[in-house]
Formats: C-alpha cells, sequence, structure tokens
C-alpha cells in the first residue's frame, strides 16, 4: 500500500481517471460530515453495531468492473481505518491501493478537535455535504 497526503492524493485522482476514489467511513460521517467531491462510498465498518462490513471487498471489486488491478484509493476519517481497509483489498488480490493519509478530518489536536492541523478539508481541497 502506497501513502499519499490530500494534496497528492487530488493530483493523482485528477492524473488517474481510472482510479476509484472511495470514502470507507460510515454512512452518517460520509452524508452528514461531508465527503471529497468525486468519491463513492463504500463503509468498511458501519452502525448502529460498527461491525465490519462483510461485503465491503466484493463492492469494491465491483466498482472495479472486477479488476484488481485499477488503482483505489482510500479515504477515512483520519487515515486509519483506510489502512485497514486497504489491507484488506490487498489480502484479496488488489494490486494498486493508496491510503490518503490524515484522512477527511485530520489528526486530533491538544483539544480532542480534528480539522485544525491535516487533513482533506483542512488542506482547502474540494467537499461537500449532501
Amino acid at each position: 500500500m502506497k501513502h499519499l497526503t490530500p494534496k497528492e492524493t487530488k493530483a493523482f485522482v485528477d492524473s488517474h481517471p481510472d482510479a476509484l476514489f472511495v470514502d470507507c467511513r460510515s454512512d452518517a460521517e460520509y452524508f452528514f460530515v461531508g465527503h471529497a467531491v468525486g468519491s463513492m462510498h463504500v463503509a468498511w465498518v458501519d452502525g448502529p453495531d460498527w461491525s465490519f462490513n462483510p461485503n465491503f471487498v466484493g463492492d469494491v471489486r465491483k466498482l472495479a468492473g472486477n479488476s484488481t488491478d485499477r488503482p483505489v484509493v482510500l479515504i477515512c476519517r483520519s487515515g486509519r481505518r483506510s489502512v485497514d481497509a486497504g489491507q484488506a483489498l490487498e489480502k484479496a488480490g488488489f494490486t494498486d491501493v493508496y491510503n490518503v493519509l490524515h484522512g477527511f478530518e485530520g489528526d486530533l489536536n491538544d483539544q480532542h478537535q480534528r480539522g485544525t492541523l491535516n487533513g482533506w478539508r483542512h488542506e482547502g481541497l474540494p467537499w461537500e455535504q449532501l
């Protein structure tokens, strides 16, 4: 798995139109907190019981047109869940997997708040909220 900063991710996705940009956060995070423009949603872990999505790999495989060679870029809240999701994809045979460092909301600051140090939104990259 390769790791990209949010700005590197934006440049990579823009220059690789075949790349899948997958937001693997929960439904609530994707729809209510917001998400990167152009990302597709496939939850890795979701409520109400916060269990792992047993269909995650299969759902991503469908989006990839059953190709395990297509680039898959994963983003979550802080860049941790996306590593686990990426490892699952690699275990399933995906060969070109990327993790977005610091994720959508970024790392916690000294006051335990996100969005002030790093991350997709902090970098001013395009995002939307439904």
